[in-house]
């Protein structure tokens, strides 16, 4: 039954403002409000295959201390140079073998970061 229907994620920001600026101008993802809820701040983040991520607004937001959201990409170590070219800081994890530029070394290659609202973003290498 829930094979065939489409599905999709979503986590909470307190600023959607914010949430959408970040995505949409830092990460450069396609940040959209939500057609039809342009009022109530919510805003869609699509990704390939016709994937989305809903972002809505909640006031008393705490961020997850899981990540909430994976961005597959074909070169971890270009995704991490030039996320810190634009002001974005990698995480640091004990327990990981990481790298100088915050990359873990296993596969997939991966690093962690943050959005405004404290959520737990990450680029990752599968191969």
């Amino acid at each position: 039954m829930f094979d065939t229907n489409r599905a999709f994620g979503s986590f909470a920001v307190p600023d959607t403002a914010r949430a959408r600026e970040f995505y949409g101008e830092t990460l450069g993802l396609d940040v959209r409000p939500v057609e039809g809820m342009e009022g109530e701040g919510l805003i869609r983040i699509a990704l390939a295959g016709d994937h989305a991520i809903l972002v809505y607004p909640k006031s008393d937001h705490v961020p997850a201390t899981h990540t909430v959201l994976n961005l597959v990409v074909d070169d971890v170590e270009a995704a991490v140079d030039e996320l810190a070219r634009r002001g974005v800081r990698t995480l640091r994890y004990e327990g990981f073998d990481q790298d100088g530029r915050g990359i873990a070394r296993g596969v997939p290659r991966v690093a962690w970061f943050t959005d405004p609202a404290g959520n737990i973003v990450s680029v990752l290498q599968e191969a």
